[in-house]
């Protein structure tokens, strides 16, 4: 085990503080609420997180996605204090404020696509989806929603309808909403034996559109919501031919496409968003996640006629586009520009997926490795002739490293995928030391599951 500078657990873990907090946590918040580690959080910076016992982890999770800048950059808190110092909350439907205007502009400009576009400000993903479903609906007149296998949209009614996972996210919350429609979405690594990628691409693109014969008539579907890069669902990156055919039969249908960028956006993939990788040019993109640095706040871009079909009050909400929210978002994408975040984020890619390259080698379980930009993942299997996922394992890793100072999640619909989210500001040295730590827990883990 190499020497720890940034990791510091103590063999004890969970300590007395978390312990105590952790039995309160369990007399007053609901079990349905899940947790990644028994700890709670005291502080955190860039990319490390301290816990109330004193414990560092690298963090390679990143809130999910949501901290691409980092934990507490500095220019996100200072613009947070100046805005607390003039004023916390007006409702920008009652008194409006210049930040929300400011940052409309911004995401308008830098959004893919040469036509004019309007932005709606929201607060969270689910909500940002949520929204983009009503105004492809308005503006279509059409009620059907596509969304794709293995996706994730969220966990409202709507949301949790178009999202594939049963198991947390759907089970027993039933019924559904109604006119929504799972299409197959390639997965390069699980195709049939003998097929070529090439053919496979082919082959899902022809399913696609067979879909639209044989399971909703493409007059009926107001839109086609897709992951540019699937988040729960692995980490899988479709082919490029297979999501411009779809944006093709969409323009042909006159359905809207619509990218779910609240993962995969704000330079994760080394874009500002994940579509760009594809040359397509979505008639609506909905955000959220990594824009507000942990402060929450979502919104959708779109085609301007299309966000105008609506009427005034038919859009909108109470805190929607908050002027905390709007500062912190301002703040990040200063921070993208400035920093260079969307080319240090194709390079934290490329040092990940080498690692894992030349692990594999020794490593028989490690059976896939994929993603675009920092958006890694590592599928890991019982052996890579029969692909058959090995989610024990994958567990043990989880476990193993945060007992080793590292924060690390899985994904997947067999919760097989080591899925790397990293706040973008990480230094080599901290990337260092946490590629280590998944090294040995990795080892750590294949020799628990041979000696039982």
């Amino acid at each position: 085990m190499m020497s720890r500078q940034f990791s510091q657990v103590d063999k004890n873990f969970p300590g007395k503080n978390a312990k105590q907090l952790l039995e309160r946590r369990h007399k007053a918040v609901p079990k349905g609420v899940s947790y990644g580690i028994p700890t709670f959080a005291e502080k955190a910076e860039g990319a490390l997180v301290t816990d109330v016992d004193g414990n560092t982890f690298i963090d390679f999770v990143g809130a999910i996605g949501t901290i691409n800048v980092g934990h507490g950059h500095p220019k996100v808190k200072e613009a947070l204090h100046k805005q607390v110092d003039r004023f916390i909350h007006t409702g920008f439907n009652v008194v409006m404020y210049e930040s929300y205007v400011a940052l409309c502009e911004r995401l308008a400009a830098i959004a893919p696509g040469n036509f004019d576009k309007k932005v709606l400000l929201l607060n969270s993903g689910a909500e940002a989806v949520e929204n983009a479903v009503k105004i492809a609906r308005k503006y279509t007149k059409r009620q059907g929603i596509i969304s794709f296998t293995r996706g994730f949209h969220g966990r409202t009614l709507m949301t949790m309808t178009m999202t594939s996972k049963v198991k947390p996210y759907k089970f027993e919350f039933g019924p559904f909403a109604p006119e929504v429609y799972k299409a197959p979405y390639p997965y390069a690594y699980r195709r049939p034996e003998g097929l070529t990628e090439e053919a496979y691409e082919d082959y899902i693109i022809s399913e696609f559109k067979n879909f639209l014969n044989n399971e909703v008539a493409p007059e009926t579907v107001a839109a086609v919501v897709m992951e540019p890069i699937q988040g729960e669902g692995g980490f899988i990156v479709p082919g490029k031919r297979f999501v411009q055919e779809v944006y093709n039969v969409c323009k042909e249908n006159g359905i809207l496409f619509v990218s779910d960028e609240i993962q995969a956006g704000f330079a994760r993939t080394g874009r500002y968003f994940g579509i760009e990788h594809f040359d397509v040019e979505p008639d609506l993109i909905t955000v959220s996640k990594s824009l507000g640095a942990g402060v929450p706040i979502s919104g959708v871009i779109g085609r301007a006629e299309i966000m105008d079909e609506s009427n005034p009050g038919e859009l909108g909400g109470t805190y929607s586009g908050s002027p905390l929210g709007c500062e912190a978002a301002l703040a990040v994408l200063d921070i993208i520009e400035e920093e260079g975040l969307n080319e240090r984020s194709d390079v934290l890619g490329e040092i990940v997926r080498a690692r894992f390259e030349k692990l594999s080698e020794s490593y028989d379980v490690i059976g896939d490795i994929r993603g675009l930009g920092s958006m890694c993942a590592v599928e890991l299997v019982k052996d890579r002739v029969k692909k058959e996922p090995n989610k024990e394992l994958t567990q043990k890793v989880v476990q193993e490293a945060n007992k080793r100072g590292l924060l690390l999640l899985s994904a997947g619909v067999y919760g097989n995928v080591l899925r790397f989210l990293m706040p973008i500001v990480i230094t080599d040295e901290q990337l260092e030391e946490g590629l280590q730590i998944v090294e040995e827990s990795l080892a750590a883990s294949v020799q628990q599951l041979v000696n039982v």
